[in-house]
């Protein structure tokens, strides 16, 4: 019988940091208590003021379809947005809004790559950019970025990785799901290799921009080298630091050509997104932005309480993240041993997934972000669950044999 699937989905895999979240919320459902720690999401309602421009906007009755990048208004706010906080100057043709930043990134692959085109990814990554890239027929080329070295890229190793056939350099900065960031001086040599190569496009997604401690001020890449604008798209949204990830808008800025493709592309897949949120998005961008302090200061207490505590389990070690909100310990020291409910523990999923069973903790292993022998932990979670789940991690290390 005829397959019903499309062969490009073979090149894709399932988003594991949602299938280690279903599986969680799978067994609470069960009546287990479950501690998850997988989710990349603020556990901060919206603001209140976002959602009241919500339910103006639905009272005034802007509920029809709006261009397909976007309303005038957000558009504006986002040009705006670029101009105050970063320092890029964006007409209002040169930025657009997708449902997430998931939409940018797919949206600009999806228009720009053919077949063994390269794209450059600093691993450990988010999971889904080597799959966007794959199922736009590109080819994800990895560079390893060890935690000796902050988890940060090098200048002389992103030169090494270019190639005539790449076409983007992926940066995400701070990352998910190590929490590194760039300032402006460590951004600076790595604009310098791409001025050397101008067959290179850059994708700079910030959309952990906001999330920064201790005064680490993240930078972005135009703003770092201006030089780079006209082959550089920078994306950002509202997800991470409005917490507002189901109202689902990311936004980006770029070169007109690369802007009107995607909008080409995304005029024939789920065209604008929800009029709704573009205008809670507006009040978000445009309204009072102390919110976002507040949450940070939240953060990196929290932050702080989870690098302490991990580093008090036998076989786990874990660095001091510049921003987001994960960190990402090594677990090399776990491996090779048995669990005390009997599970072997060979690879880092092996580790998640008896950690899962037995201490009713949910992370996601690091193999899942291109660097195995680690693990991710969201720290957007309460204070409290936090503590019991650290006690947790430390009894079930504390058990290994």
């Amino acid at each position: 019988m005829m397959s019903l699937t499309a062969a490009r989905l073979d090149r894709i895999s399932p988003s594991q940091t949602i299938a280690i979240s279903q599986k969680a919320r799978a067994l609470a459902a069960e009546g287990r208590d479950i501690i998850s720690l997988s989710a990349g999401e603020p556990d901060f309602d919206t603001p209140l003021n976002v959602k009241r421009a919500a339910i103006a906007a639905i009272e005034r009755g802007e509920t029809k379809y709006t261009d397909v990048s976007g309303t005038r208004a957000l558009r504006e706010a986002v040009c705006a947005k670029f101009r105050r906080e970063n320092g890029i100057d964006y007409a209002i043709d040169e930025v657009m809004v997708s449902t997430g930043g998931k939409q940018v990134i797919f949206n600009a692959m999806l228009a720009t790559l053919n077949p063994g085109d390269e794209v450059i990814i600093p691993t450990p990554c988010w999971v889904s950019y080597p799959d966007i890239v794959s199922l736009a027929e590109g080819r994800p080329v990895f560079i390893t970025c060890p935690q000796n070295n902050g988890f940060k890229l090098r200048a002389d190793e992103l030169e090494a990785a270019i190639t005539p056939r790449t076409k983007w350099f992926i940066l995400n900065n701070p990352c998910n799901p190590t929490g590194a960031a760039y300032s402006a001086a460590e951004l600076k040599p790595l604009t310098e290799v791409l001025l050397r190569h101008p067959h290179v496009w850059v994708f700079t997604d910030d959309i952990y921009e906001h999330l920064a401690y201790d005064g680490f001020k993240p930078a972005t890449v135009v703003q770092v080298e201006p030089r780079l604008k006209e082959r550089t798209l920078t994306m950002n949204g509202c997800s991470k630091a409005y917490a507002m990830t189901g109202w689902r808008i990311g936004f980006c800025g770029g070169p007109r050509g690369l802007i009107k493709a995607m909008d080409k592309l995304q005029s024939q897949s789920t065209s604008n997104t929800s009029s709704i949120s573009q205008a809670a998005a507006v009040e978000a961008l445009t309204g009072p932005q102390n919110f976002i302090a507040e949450m940070v200061a939240v953060y990196r207490q929290r932050r702080d309480l989870v690098v302490a505590a991990l580093n008090q389990c036998p076989g786990i070690v874990c660095g001091k993240p510049e921003g987001a909100f994960y960190v990402f310990a090594s677990i090399h020291g776990c491996l090779g041993k048995t669990s005390a409910g009997g599970q072997k523990i060979e690879t880092d999923e092996d580790f998640v997934t008896a950690l899962l069973e037995e201490e009713g903790v949910a992370a996601v292993h690091g193999t899942a972000f291109m660097a195995p022998g680690h693990m991710r932990i969201s720290y957007a979670t309460s204070t409290e669950a936090l503590r019991e789940a650290c006690s947790r991690i430390k009894r079930f290390c504390e058990g290994l044999h």
